[in-house]
């Protein structure tokens, strides 16, 4: 149950803050050209959007963390396995298993030291230059994506411990669509 609600709260916050930035830098974009036509300037003239660039620079780094963690869940974070894909299954699982031990390591000594930055940063009055929030808020995401990312390394390690398969994304799946007839009227049944 906790995992399910933890995978839902990733997919949510990952489609929300890029739909959100996406939304702002077109508003941002086409405001700054609106003020260039004449029988428009009136009306965009008072709406201020400089804060907009750095907000969605935000957005986009605490999306980019979380997609990782999103990304070892699924199969879909970037690896390079042509030659662990080669070996025998008993020396493989040893590899991808230190592999994915190595990562859960790395994550959270990144996440720790994430941790610490923001705890030092949270008692200064450092804000971010135009909107004026706390750098330790902006900071926030490193700890709690590095930390997200090392369970998500240590639950596919759990995985592939006991069943031997790694999660697996294929890139010619498009959810929704049926690949024949029959699927179809099997998925209208």
């Amino acid at each position: 149950m906790f995992l399910r609600i933890l995978d839902r709260l990733e997919e949510i916050l990952i489609a929300s803050l890029i739909a959100a930035a996406t939304l702002l830098i077109f508003a941002a974009v086409v405001q700054r050209y609106m003020v260039g036509v004449p029988f428009l300037y009136p009306l965009v003239y008072n709406i201020n959007l400089t804060w907009a660039q750095e907000l969605c620079i935000y957005m986009f780094v605490w999306m980019a963390k979380f997609g990782a963690a999103y990304g070892v869940r699924t199969g879909i974070h970037v690896g390079v396995d042509v030659v662990v894909n080669m070996l025998d299954p008993g020396p493989r699982k040893k590899i991808v298993m230190l592999g994915l031990l190595c990562g859960a390591l790395f994550t959270f000594v990144v996440g720790t030291m994430g941790a610490k930055f923001v705890i030092e940063l949270y008692p200064t009055d450092q804000v971010s230059p135009d909107m004026e929030m706390p750098r330790w808020i902006i900071f926030l995401c490193v700890p709690l994506g590095s930390y997200l990312m090392c369970f998500r390394f240590l639950q596919v390690a759990w995985a592939f411990w006991r069943t031997g398969e790694l999660p697996h994304h294929d890139p010619g799946h498009v959810e929704g669509v049926v690949e024949s007839p029959a699927a179809a009227r099997d998925l209208v049944r």
